[in-house]
C-alpha cells in the first residue's frame, strides 16, 4: 500500500529527520550490510505474553533483527496492550483482497487464473521482541517480562 512512501516520509521530512526509502524486501540487506543500531517498529495489537500483531512484514523484520543481532523495539501507546489476549495465536489476522496483489490501479498484473493470500498483519512471537516502549513503561519480552 506503499505507506512507508506515503506516510513515513512525509512524517519523516516534516520532523527535519534524514531518511531514505528502500522497498520491504531489502530491509534485511539494509541489516547486514550497513551500521544499523536498531530496528524500530509500531504495532496495532500486543497480546500479554508479549507477543505483536503489526502490518504483513514486522515478522520477516524481527528475524532479519535477530539475525543481525540488532534490537527489535516496539513502539506504541499503553492502549495498544491487550491484557485480555494471552497470546499472538488468539489475534485474528485481516484478511484483504487478492485484487489488491493481482491488480494496480484495476489493470491485471498477475496472469490469468493466479491466485493470491493477502494478509493484512503477521504477528511477531514475544522472544523476537526486545523491548515494547510505551509512554509509561518499558517491557522486555525476550526477557520473559509479560504485559
Amino acid at each position: 500500500r506503499l505507506q512507508g512512501a506515503r506516510l513515513t516520509c512525509w512524517e519523516l521530512g516534516r520532523q527535519g529527520i534524514s531518511h531514505q526509502l528502500i522497498v520491504d524486501g531489502a530491509s534485511s540487506q539494509v541489516m547486514k550490510t550497513f551500521a544499523v543500531d536498531m530496528c524500530v517498529v509500531g504495532v496495532d495489537r500486543v497480546a500479554a505474553n508479549g507477543d505483536v500483531c503489526n502490518k504483513v512484514g514486522s515478522y520477516p523484520l524481527a528475524l532479519a533483527a535477530a539475525r543481525a543481532g540488532i534490537p527489535f523495539i516496539v513502539i506504541c501507546p499503553e492502549s495498544t496492550l491487550d491484557t485480555e489476549t494471552a497470546t499472538g495465536t488468539e489475534i485474528h489476522v485481516e484478511e484483504r483482497s487478492a485484487d489488491e496483489v493481482l491488480r494496480w490501479k484495476g489493470v491485471e498484473i498477475a496472469p490469468n487464473g493466479a491466485r493470491a493470500w493477502n494478509p493484512a498483519f503477521d504477528v511477531t512471537p514475544a522472544d523476537l521482541v526486545t523491548a515494547i516502549v510505551t509512554e509509561r513503561r518499558v517491557i522486555r519480552p525476550s526477557l520473559g517480562e509479560h504485559l
